[in-house]
């Protein structure tokens, strides 16, 4: 039954991994490219782009929550209701935009919690309003990327993934570098590029929902709704959290690159560089993650406990040991991967200091996003976000700050990545606890 449960898994986790390392591939075209194209240009993306990921994770998360109403309905059999909570969620969708655009446009509280260079400052405002008139459009696709996992078909999400990766190739090349026959814009130029690629993506997601066969059944879009008080308040009651942890996750990594800002553009661009890698890394455990969401959704909708634990203990397994596994070869490859980077000596100095954090903090963080989805999977996300809030901010960034700046021998930029890996394994513990206790309430 394990292995069956861990074939599931693979199944629906692997399509995903590529469509989100697809993904990811954007961000390290960005970091490549501007990394031979300016230090001022790669340290403005760790800024700016740090600032527009909280953003926009803390406004996904909050649409997450269609993926367990969704899977739950399925296991349930209530797929006429499926229609409804998708309409809901996109609904949801566009009202959460407003705000986000209004604080791409206007980050001056952020970027006042550091002293920042201002030519570094400059640009990544720049960067950030650009990449606001592309945020609606995500929004709205990443409401249907949680859609599709909740009903186990990651096959659209994979090649809407590498048409964006391979699009947004072409058009950061051209604009960063000059190649499309004026003036190199570096910085700027992916910001066009990604406000681009994020329009492309949604239309892709509604030419699917449309005109794909697999879903004529549910009739998606027929029947349309007006936002209605009930099914906003219950996504949420499940996406509120979800959403607040994902800020407190992302922005820890945020406000930690506002605060190594301090510490000069050579060091930024270093921690961009392996803060990058860890990114990369952590799609691996997140495709399980998503995976095990749906299998257990979809089995707590069935009210079939048994199904649902096996699917708990595939998941902690997969994630854990592959995990370990990819952190020792990050270790192994530390120096080309570094060179394949950067081509300042300085820069790859640094990086090479603070990837061997990078390779256990793998391992400690696979397991606590298992357990995270897990709980989401059950509807359980409020008591998961005061884990993450505690570890994320008390332990990782506060003990950071700490560790970098006020400790009695301060560690510098390796303070914060010690601070980060000792809240991960924090945190795997408590969701750990967390998750134990809800499988026997359920089982009971």
């Amino acid at each position: 039954m394990l292995a069956q449960s861990c074939r599931l898994i693979v199944a629906h986790a692997a399509p995903m991994l590529v469509a989100q390392l697809s993904s990811m591939g954007m961000m390290v075209i960005d970091t490549a490219l501007l990394g031979h194209y300016g230090t001022e240009d790669l340290a403005a993306v760790a800024v700016g782009g740090g600032i527009y990921i909280s953003v926009v994770f803390a406004l996904v998360g909050v649409l997450q929550a269609v993926a367990p109403a969704v899977a739950h309905l399925h296991g349930a059999g209530r797929d006429p209701e499926i229609a409804g909570t998708l309409q809901q969620a996109l609904w949801l969708a566009l009202l959460l935009a407003m705000p986000g655009v209004l604080l791409l446009l206007h980050p001056d509280a952020l970027l006042a919690l550091s002293r920042i260079d201002p030519v570094v400052e400059g640009k990544a405002r720049d960067y950030l309003a650009l990449l606001a008139y592309g945020l609606p459009a995500v929004l709205l696709y990443r409401t249907f990327h949680a859609f599709c996992n909740a009903l186990g078909k990651p096959r659209p999400l994979l090649l809407i993934s590498l048409a964006s990766t391979l699009l947004h190739g072409v058009l950061a090349w051209l604009l960063v570098t000059g190649g499309w026959g004026g003036e190199a814009l570096g910085i700027l130029g992916c910001g066009i590029a990604n406000a681009a690629v994020g329009w492309f993506s949604m239309l892709c997601a509604a030419a699917y929902l449309l005109f794909a066969p697999p879903l004529r059944r549910y009739r998606l879009l027929a029947d349309w709704q007006r936002p209605r008080r009930r099914p906003l308040g219950e996504l949420l009651r499940l996406g509120l959290p979800i959403g607040f942890s994902h800020f407190v996750e992302i922005s820890s990594f945020t406000l930690m690159a506002l605060f190594v800002a301090q510490l000069g553009a050579t060091v930024v661009a270093g921690h961009r560089i392996v803060a990058n890698l860890a990114a990369i890394c952590y799609m691996l455990p997140l495709a399980l993650a998503i995976a095990t969401l749906a299998q257990v959704g979809q089995a707590a909708g069935a009210r079939d406990w048994r199904r649902a634990e096996l699917s708990i203990g595939a998941g902690l397994l997969l994630a854990g040991s592959l995990s370990t596994l990819l952190g020792l070869l990050l270790w192994l490859i530390a120096e080309p991967l570094a060179a394949a980077y950067t081509d300042d000596p300085a820069v790859r100095a640094v990086v090479l200091a603070l990837i061997g954090y990078v390779a256990f903090y793998q391992i400690f963080d696979a397991w606590q996003t298992i357990a995270a989805h897990a709980l989401r999977g059950y509807r359980i996300t409020l008591a998961p976000m005061f884990v993450h809030v505690f570890c994320f901010w008390g332990v990782g960034l506060f003990g950071g700050w700490w560790l970098a700046f006020h400790a009695r021998q301060p560690m510098g930029v390796a303070g914060f990545w010690l601070a980060s890996l000792l809240s991960l394994v924090l945190a795997a513990l408590l969701l750990g606890a967390l998750l134990w206790r809800a499988m026997r309430a359920f089982r009971e």
